[in-house]
């Protein structure tokens, strides 16, 4: 017996020990499934990797620069982690369905499958499964995990905002700590004192003042933080009468802690917030944000939307390359079928995300990605199995039983 018909023959006998035993996941569905998380988990830890490299090298400029330590660095980009992992769930979730289905195409296996009487939509049931795993994983991320990660990481930028330090001690760079005010530091003498400042004040827009300085110092007071300037001069501007008025001095006080006590406590956003927070507080929180109560339930079905987004990628990648059946050359045409589809599936959440954002109401409309994803996988599993090859139509197989 050639191998092509070993083949056949070993995946009858599976079909069949799997229906004797009457489990609710036959073994080629866990032999799928399997091969399927496999690849799953090594794209998602690539695509991961990668994302968060260019994340990390972004924050480590921004942090690093503003005199924070390393563990404010690693704290920082382990914040952003369930979001980058939330953008890499679905193409990771594609990739595998399309390597696993072509490797499956290229040795045979599918081919097997469906001479042993497997239908198209028999054998994407594994691959249900599997988009159903990554939309759990994706529900939780959303709904729980993304928003506690943002509320945290907004809450730690604010704590280092509040650092003087952080805030102040930035050589070469016009810095604004507060609304209407403008700060500049020349640069910084390893002693820690503050060479040729500028600081503008146009908080009262009828009284601006502008100080220059020749050198200054950070110092800590009972009332709060001070920076003291020396040999320097205050310019002061009447918008009424349009006169400046010039004050030099030899040492200066300016209260820095005045600045941080004006920022004030900040309204959390939807995003920062959990699903049941939203669902439970949408009455208080409508309120205090100025939102309607279409336009939080807008966004937890978008991040319901989200979370099917893994399930989608993986029936349109399975499905599109099913219709290709065996090929020596592989299935080139038909992966670039299935990326063509996941475009028109993106182009169509864009539209409906951007409609149902400027009418709320019609909520519902988020719901049409998700839609036309499932029914485009649904027609390509009709179309493979009105175009599938049976046993007899393989030359492979065909040669297998004349030998």
């Amino acid at each position: 017996m050639s191998f092509p018909c070993r083949r056949f023959e070993l995946g009858r006998k599976a079909i069949n020990q799997g229906s004797e035993k009457g489990t609710g996941v036959a073994r080629f569905d866990r032999y799928l499934l399997s091969q399927l998380m496999a690849l799953f988990g090594f794209f998602a830890l690539v695509l991961v990797a990668v994302y968060w490299v260019n994340r990390a090298v972004v924050l480590f400029d921004q942090l690093i620069s503003d005199g924070q330590s390393a563990w404010v660095f690693l704290e920082f980009t382990a914040l952003t982690l369930p979001n980058v992992i939330r953008l890499v769930l679905p193409i990771a979730a594609f990739f595998a369905a399309v390597y696993i289905t072509n490797r499956l195409s290229s040795e045979s296996e599918l081919v097997v499958m469906q001479a042993t009487g497997f239908s198209p939509l028999r054998l994407a049931r594994p691959v249900l499964y599997f988009g159903l795993v990554i939309m759990l994983m994706m529900s939780v991320l959303l709904h729980v995990l993304v928003p506690a990660s943002r509320a945290k990481l907004i809450e730690r930028q604010g704590e280092i905002s509040q650092n003087v330090a952080s805030r102040f001690l930035t050589e070469g760079a016009f810095l604004h700590p507060a609304p209407g005010v403008t700060f500049f530091i020349l640069s910084i003498t390893p002693q820690g004192e503050l060479r040729d400042i500028f600081l503008s004040d146009t908080r009262n827009p009828d009284a601006a003042v502008t100080y220059t300085a020749n050198s200054a110092l950070l110092v800590r007071a009972d009332t709060g933080p001070k920076l003291a300037m020396f040999q320097g001069m205050a310019q002061s501007l009447d918008a009424r009468t349009r006169k400046l008025s010039v004050t030099r001095f030899q040492d200066f006080s300016y209260d820095i802690g005045a600045l941080i006590a004006e920022r004030g406590e900040r309204q959390p956003t939807p995003d920062e917030m959990s699903t049941m927070r939203i669902l439970a507080e949408r009455a208080a929180l409508g309120e205090a944000l100025g939102l309607t109560t279409d336009q939080l339930r807008l966004v937890v079905h978008d991040r319901i939307v989200d979370s099917c987004l893994g399930l989608v990628t993986a029936l349109i990648g399975f499905a599109a390359l099913l219709i290709g059946g065996y090929s020596r050359f592989g299935l080139w045409r038909q992966i670039a079928l299935a990326v063509a589809l996941l475009i028109v599936v993106q182009l169509t959440a864009n539209a409906s995300s951007s409609y149902t954002q400027q009418n709320p109401v019609f909520w519902p409309l988020i719901y049409a990605p998700i839609l036309v994803g499932l029914a485009l996988a649904f027609m390509l599993l009709l179309y493979s199995g009105r175009q599938r090859h049976v046993l007899p139509e393989s030359p492979a197989l065909a040669t297998g039983a004349r030998s």
